[in-house]
């Protein structure tokens, strides 16, 4: 056989393994629980033909491959909703999000790199599987951490599923359960292996040790899952309610409505909408505070921009003063020529009057909410047109907000993509922080798995903090989330709806996660390290002891 076709050979085999596993990660990502158990075989037959590579080059190639493979089946869906956004060709589209795969999932690279060496280089010790299998979950989990993703992706958000397993996200968020997931998926690959070759009755004996682990992680998992979820449900027998009205009008594309019906008329109709689908709410029910979604009042409210500006400014206010229930909605907000995307809250003051507050999103999405100044440029601007001018906010911040009758709560306020950063929510949190409350636009994503994978990241930073989440969206999935990651009630995608839902305020619940943040990622990485250098520094000082 020629070189040219042992090459073609073992690329093709490659493929056939990344395809293997991207085929079960697509299943577990849709989310159900039926799908949970594939976590612990999903990345067996990559693994397989990765531990067939003969030279880093190959080891690099696998993970590559890998990458490619699994952004393709599992990110399918983004390059439409790319070019629905920015008008480029889809080709183009695909073009950049395989060219990006790469550097998303730079963690299929460096783990096939490691496990190469380790597997290399430690044939002899009888501690070989323990050390490749523990060095390579690290590896993985701090390289996730540290490299650029879409959406913060990681595989052990499959588990949001499981009622059980996606409480230990309150540990180490998603990516300690994307851990367990790969150190199980390891023990289940040598267990298989060692069954192969020794035999049953033999190789039963000998993947005992394998076998134990993984079973021990899984058990550990659900045993603690259970006791979690438990303890946190028992709290809510003596909880506080409050009751919440969320409202999504799905009305969508500003841009496109503003070109077709102009400026004015289409704020008119937003406000329209959202002033009727409110007064319903209010006709069946006394409610504590009213949500609107983000930028759902689209210009800046308190330093109006002209005097139609002001009257719809005026409008609202004398809308909050005569349904007499606080309002939190999604604007932009104004300081020195400095625009932001902020949460607004408009509530009962002194003397009769109304106290507002405002808070302004700091995570905003590259390029399409902001430009760094080091890159912002004319020449930039005229090839991406679609990119933002919002400033970033000073960072995360809590809410003190007033909701009549002498009662106030302290939320955590979220925008949208902020959402999708654990160590943002845990320090909300830490700031005493009572309810999570999140303000989304998804509605270029709609049609798309995307409003069911940000619903997911909510739910996750619900089940980190131990606490409830009202999140309200423009066009789905709006939804209250419960402490433990439940979705207790809903507004589907593509809908419009308003929602009174009563919120469960329980009492606090320490976790690590908000103690520490998302400590996992660099514990990770440091860890790791220790684990590839510190055999070799050793073996280098005994050498010189012996030369000595």
């Amino acid at each position: 056989m020629s070189a040219l076709a042992v090459r073609v050979k073992r690329l093709a085999l490659q493929l056939l393994g990344a395809a293997g596993t991207a085929g079960l990660v697509w299943l577990f990502g849709s989310l159900e629980a039926r799908w949970v158990a594939v976590t612990w075989v999903c990345l067996v037959p990559w693994l397989l033909v990765l531990d067939r590579v003969d030279s880093r080059r190959e080891a690099v190639l696998s993970g590559v491959v890998m990458g490619l493979v699994f952004t393709a089946a599992i990110f399918g869906w983004f390059p439409e909703a790319l070019r629905s956004y920015s008008g480029a060709p889809l080709a183009l589209c695909w073009l950049a999000l395989l060219a990006l795969a790469p550097f998303m999932e730079l963690q299929f690279i460096t783990f096939a790199l490691t496990r190469y060496h380790l597997r290399r280089t430690t044939r002899e010790d009888p501690r070989a599987f323990w050390r490749v299998t523990l060095t390579g979950a690290l590896v993985y989990v701090g390289t996730e951490w540290v490299s650029p993703k879409l959406f913060a992706e990681t595989l052990g958000h499959g588990f949001i599923a499981s009622e059980s397993l996606r409480q230990g996200a309150d540990i180490a968020g998603a990516h300690g359960l994307t851990l367990v997931l790969v150190i199980v998926n390891t023990c289940v690959l040598e267990a298989g292996r060692i069954l192969v070759a020794h035999g049953v009755r033999e190789g039963t004996r000998r993947a005992l040790a394998p076998v134990a682990m993984g079973a021990a992680l899984v058990l550990a998992c659900f045993g603690y899952g259970q006791f979690r979820y438990r303890q946190v449900a028992a709290l809510e027998a003596n909880r506080q309610e409050l009751a919440v009205g969320v409202v999504q009008a799905n009305i969508t594309k500003y841009e496109k409505l503003a070109a077709e019906m102009g400026t004015y008329d289409v704020v008119r109709m937003i406000l329209d909408t959202h002033y009727r689908l409110s007064a319903e709410l209010l006709q069946n029910r006394k409610l504590d505070l009213l949500i609107w979604p983000e930028t759902v009042y689209p210009t800046t409210f308190g330093t109006p921009k002209s005097d139609v500006g002001a009257e719809f400014d005026a409008e609202i206010r004398e809308f909050v003063s005569r349904a007499e229930v606080p309002l939190l909605f999604g604007t932009y907000d104004l300081e020195q020529e400095r625009e932001y995307n902020a949460a607004m809250f408009l509530g009962p003051g002194r003397n009769g009057t109304l106290e507002r507050s405002a808070y302004r999103k700091t995570m905003l999405f590259p390029l399409t909410e902001w430009v760094p100044e080091l890159l912002d440029s004319q020449w930039l601007r005229e090839r991406l047109p679609w990119t933002g001018y919002w400033k970033r906010g000073p960072g995360p911040q809590t809410m003190a907000l007033q909701l009549g009758e002498g009662r106030a709560i302290t939320v955590a306020p979220l925008i949208c993509y902020e959402s999708i950063f654990p160590s943002y929510v845990a320090e909300e949190a830490r700031r005493g922080a009572e309810l999570i409350i999140t303000l989304s636009n998804d509605s270029w994503f709609s049609g798309t798995p995307a409003p069911k994978l940000h619903l997911m990241h909510a739910a996750f930073r619900s089940i980190e903090t131990r606490l409830p989440q009202v999140r309200v969206t423009n066009s789905g999935i709006s939804a209250l989330i419960s402490p433990t990651g439940e979705v207790l009630a809903e507004v589907p995608d593509d809908h419009r709806a308003s929602l009174a839902v009563t919120v469960p305020l329980t009492p606090h619940v320490s976790t690590l996660m908000v103690a520490w943040g998302d400590w996992l990622g660099p514990t990770a990485l440091v860890l790791s390290a220790v684990l590839l250098l510190a055999p070799s520094l050793l073996a280098r000082r005994k050498a010189r002891q012996a030369t000595a």
